[in-house]
């Protein structure tokens, strides 16, 4: 495996670890799922919060991706629904992940102004109740986020009649 390679594959094997069991796992529990010895995670990650940060790192840049995909949508209420329900799969898959992504101030603010974007792009479009603020968005999924742990049916119950309180 390329260095590259195993860079990103003890990345992605740290992050299905972390979402399912929290940031306690050893790393040597993370280096025996990737396939690997612990010296070559090491090697990589010097210490256990270089891989936390680059695993976290690596989710803010997805983020990021996902909402550019989304603002090049041509369709403002498909760009906007599929963003929130990304976030409340996000939500359910990674739930023991999701205490480490704090911080981030600038990215969390090109994230806000994303989604002031989508928003505002589906209230035009007239895809969503005239009054519908971006503010009212993030309480819906900080609504998402506080029922994350009673499992991705709920979380996708409360989705889908979110969405529809939305819609115009």
């Amino acid at each position: 495996m390329r260095a590259q390679s195993t860079r990103h594959h003890i990345i992605a094997t740290a992050a299905a670890v972390f979402a399912r069991d929290g940031l306690g796992v050893p790393t040597r529990a993370i280096a025996d799922r990737a396939g690997l010895g612990v010296a070559t995670v090491y090697r990589h990650f010097p210490s256990r919060a270089d891989l936390v940060t680059a695993v976290v790192t690596d989710r803010v840049h997805r983020c990021a991706a996902d909402l550019r995909v989304a603002l090049a949508d041509p369709d403002p209420w498909s760009a906007l629904s599929g963003t929130i329900r990304h976030f409340a799969a996000r939500q359910v898959h990674d739930q023991r992940l999701n205490e480490a992504l704090t911080g981030f101030d600038e990215e969390r603010r090109t994230h806000a102004a994303a989604l002031d974007a989508l928003v505002d792009r589906a209230r035009t479009a007239g895809a969503v109740h005239p009054d519908l603020s971006a503010s009212d968005v993030r309480t819906a999924l900080m609504a998402i986020a506080a029922v994350r742990t009673r499992g991705a049916a709920t979380v996708t119950r409360l989705t889908d009649l979110l969405l529809a309180g939305m819609a115009a």
